[in-house]
C-alpha cells in the first residue's frame, strides 16, 4: 500500500509520478552542468520501505558545497525521455548466473518508454558494443539469449567503453545499467582512471549485483566495486534476488525517469580543475517519516 500523506493542502506520494507535464522553473536536465553562474543537481528521494517519494518542494530540500550551505535558487521535478547503456557480464565467474542476469534485463526493458532509447556493451576478458544506440529493446534482448559465459572480467573496461559509446546520443538524460557480480580481474583501465572519468561525465550509473557462488578475492569484492561506481553518480546497487527482480527493475526505472532537479550558484567560481563535493538533505513535511537521497557526490570546476 503507498504511503500518502496530506499536510495543509500538500500532498507528498511514495509512488510512480504521473506522465505529466513537468512542473518547471528551471530548465529540466537530468545531470550536474557547470556554467559560470549555475550548477545543476538530480535528485532522487525514497521512503523508509525503499519507495520513491514524489511531491516534495524546494523547501524540503538543503545543499551544501564543501560543507558550505547554498542556496537552492532553481527546482524543477524532472522526466524527460533517457538514454540507457545495459553493461551485461558475460565472464566465465557468471557462469550459472547468466539466467539470473537475462531476468533482470528484461524486467528492466519492460517499463521502458517510446522515448527511450538504449545500447548494449557485453564483457568478458574485453568489452564489445553488441547493439549501438536504438529504441527497439528486443533487438538487445535478443542478443541477450545467445550469451555465453567465458573468460576473465574487465568491469572497468566495460564502464570506460560505455561512458564513449554514450557521448553518442543526444538525450539530456543519460544512465548506465551494469548487471555484473563485480568480480573484475582484467582491466587495462585503474579503478582511479574509471573514476575519474565517471566524475567528468553526466552519466547516472546503476548497478544490479548478481552475486553468488564465487570465491575469489576479485568476485568477494565485487558488491564494493560496483557500489562505489554506483554511488559516485548518485545511483545505487541493487543485489538481484529472484525474487526481487520485477521490483527492483521497476525501482530503477521510476527513478531514473523521476528526479528532482535543484540548481544553485557558488559564490566561489574559480576555474581551477578542482573537484567539489556536494550533499543534500532532505526535510520531510511535517507526519512523514525519514527520507533519504540520493545524487551525484560532487563534480569537477572547469578550467580556464
Amino acid at each position: 500500500m503507498w504511503l500518502t500523506a496530506t499536510l495543509a493542502g500538500q500532498q507528498v506520494k511514495t509512488e510512480p509520478r504521473p506522465k505529466l507535464a513537468p512542473k518547471l522553473e528551471a530548465p529540466g536536465r537530468a545531470n550536474i552542468r557547470v556554467d559560470t553562474t549555475l550548477i545543476l543537481v538530480p535528485v532522487t528521494v525514497n521512503d523508509p520501505l525503499n519507495r520513491p517519494v514524489s511531491g516534495l518542494e524546494r523547501e524540503n530540500f538543503r545543499v551544501f558545497e564543501d560543507k558550505v550551505p547554498q542556496p537552492i535558487t532553481q527546482f524543477a521535478m524532472d522526466d524527460e525521455p533517457v538514454a540507457v547503456g545495459l553493461v551485461f557480464d558475460t565472464s566465465g565467474s557468471m557462469g550459472d548466473k547468466l539466467q539470473r542476469s537475462r531476468m533482470a534485463a528484461a524486467q528492466f526493458f519492460r517499463i521502458a518508454n517510446p522515448e527511450d532509447e538504449f545500447f548494449l556493451v557485453e564483457f568478458d576478458s574485453a568489452p564489445r558494443v553488441r547493439v549501438p544506440l536504438t529504441s527497439d529493446t528486443g533487438t538487445i534482448e535478443n542478443e541477450l539469449i545467445f550469451s555465453k559465459s567465458k573468460g576473465s572480467t574487465a568491469l572497468l573496461d566495460a564502464v570506460y567503453l560505455a561512458l564513449h559509446e554514450m557521448k553518442r546520443s543526444k538525450k539530456n538524460k543519460k544512465a548506465l545499467l551494469i548487471i555484473s557480480d563485480g568480480g573484475d580481474n582484467h582491466s587495462r583501465y585503474s579503478p582511479k582512471e574509471v573514476t575519474n572519468l565517471v566524475r567528468e561525465s553526466d552519466v547516472l550509473i546503476y548497478s544490479i549485483g548478481v552475486f553468488g557462488g564465487g570465491s575469489s578475492p576479485e568476485e568477494l569484492s565485487g558488491g564494493d566495486l560496483l557500489s562505489k561506481i554506483s554511488e559516485q553518480t548518485g545511483g545505487r546497487l541493487f543485489e538481484a534476488n529472484p525474487v526481487e527482480l520485477p521490483d527492483i527493475a521497476k525501482k530503477i526505472g521510476i527513478e531514473l525517469r523521476n528526479r528532482y532537479i535543484l540548481a544553485y550558484s557558488p559564490p566561489n567560481q574559480a576555474r581551477d580543475g578542482k573537484y567539489h563535493r556536494i550533499t543534500v538533505q532532505v526535510v520531510p513535511p511535517r507526519g512523514l517519516p525519514k527520507l533519504s537521497a540520493h545524487w551525484r557526490l560532487g563534480y569537477n570546476a572547469p578550467i580556464e
